[in-house]
């Protein structure tokens, strides 16, 4: 467990699904009953410049500090909620560290170069690239430009008006694609994926779907109760769900939003020993 909360601590530092909602609907068992063809709620409509600039157009900020509660799950595992702070230093470094009745137990960063961490409670530590936490999240395209856009609640898949359909409901705009998304990592291997998007009638990000169509690794997160700061916006809940090959759950509440400036130090002392990574 203490291994693992090394591992989490990189996964999140380093990362913030859609809750996918399949609603089935049957009726009667009377073979004479007539079966209703299913209305689509969804009306296409074109994908114009402004709603690309609204979910694509990520916010101006230096720094940004939000502290925040986690709590983590797996098929094996269940840690205690969790306190965390996280910095961001815009297109540049993604820091956090998390702690437990206000002790430090694990610290992590994230740069464009890849991740590192260690857990005091065990004194190991990991210095990887981000295919380490693509494997924790079964994907293959996150870097440090996804893994920021995914904390601060912006799109961060590539979509475009050629591969993807939008469409106007109820809730807001649903943006899903219409052939499998191929996306290449950086060592040549090729993953495919169905994507479908939701976003608010603001334009906020309410959820996010990817399923690998060539084998179970799914991957949803869901963005809740936004909040206006500064002038953008910022969801205060974040919740990860990994399933397929890995499977567990990461919630995220974020109570406060600061852009003050912090210290973020980060060395591993010489004693704790390295995870290799497999």
């Amino acid at each position: 467990m203490k291994r693992f909360l090394l591992l989490v601590v990189t996964g999140i530092v380093l990362f913030s699904c859609k809750a996918r909602k399949a609603i089935d609907d049957t009726s009667g068992s009377d073979s004479t009953a007539i079966t209703k063809k299913p209305v689509d709620v969804n009306k296409s409509i074109d994908a114009d410049v402004k709603f690309f600039q609204k979910v694509l157009v990520p916010p101006k900020f230096d720094q940004l500090k939000i502290s925040t509660k986690v709590n983590v799950e797996t098929q094996s595992s269940y840690l205690p909620t969790l306190d965390a702070t996280i910095y961001i230093e815009n297109n540049k470094k993604v820091w956090m560290n998390l702690s437990a009745f206000f002790i430090s137990m694990a610290r992590g960063v994230a740069t464009p170069e890849g991740i590192k961490a260690y857990n005091k409670t065990d004194k190991t530590f990991i210095d990887s690239d981000f295919d380490y936490l693509n494997g924790l999240l079964n994907t293959n395209f996150i870097n440090y430009n996804s893994l920021q856009r995914l904390l601060l609640g912006r799109t961060f898949v590539k979509i475009n008006d050629r591969e993807f359909r939008l469409s106007k409901n109820a809730q807001g705009f649903k943006m899903a694609s219409t052939v499998n998304q191929v996306i290449e990592a950086e060592d040549g291997k090729t993953s495919e994926y169905k994507i479908e998007l939701q976003y608010a009638q603001n334009y906020d990000l309410m959820n996010v779907y990817l399923k690998d169509v060539n084998n179970s690794d799914e991957l949803q997160v869901s963005y809740s109760d936004w909040l206006s700061y500064k002038d953008f916006r910022l969801p205060k809940n974040v919740k990860i769900l990994i399933k397929g090959s890995k499977e567990g759950q990461i919630l995220l509440e974020n109570t406060k939003f600061d852009d003050s400036k912090m210290q973020t130090p980060f060395s591993v002392p010489g004693t704790y020993t390295k995870i290799e990574i497999k």
